[in-house]
C-alpha cells in the first residue's frame, strides 16, 4: 500500500481570494439579513444623498425594500431587531 504524503496540501488547494463571493444570494439567517440591510442602507445614501428621510423613515423604507428576504419573511420581528442593532452598531 502506498504511503500518504506527510506534507500539507499545496496552497493551490485553497480557493483564491478573488473567488466570487456568494453575492446576490440570500439565506434565512440574521447575518445574511444584516448584510443585505447594510448594503441597502449604503445604497440609498449613495444614490439619493439628499433624500430628506429621518432615520426611522429610512429604516422603514429599507425594511419594505427587503420584504422578500427569507429572514424577514420568516421572522419579521427579529429582522426589525437586527436592523436596529445594525444602526446602533454602525452609528448610523
Amino acid at each position: 500500500m502506498p504511503e500518504l504524503p506527510s506534507t500539507p496540501a499545496p496552497d493551490s488547494a485553497i480557493p483564491p481570494a478573488s473567488a466570487p463571493p456568494l453575492a446576490g444570494r440570500q439565506f434565512n439567517n440574521a447575518d445574511s439579513f444584516a448584510q443585505a440591510f447594510d448594503e441597502a442602507w449604503r445604497g440609498l445614501e449613495q444614490q439619493y444623498p439628499d433624500h430628506g428621510l429621518d432615520r426611522e423613515q429610512k429604516q422603514a423604507l429599507i425594511l419594505k425594500h427587503l420584504a422578500d428576504h427569507p429572514f424577514q419573511r420568516g421572522q419579521p420581528e427579529l429582522a426589525l431587531q437586527v436592523a436596529a442593532f445594525r444602526l446602533r452598531l454602525l452609528g448610523l
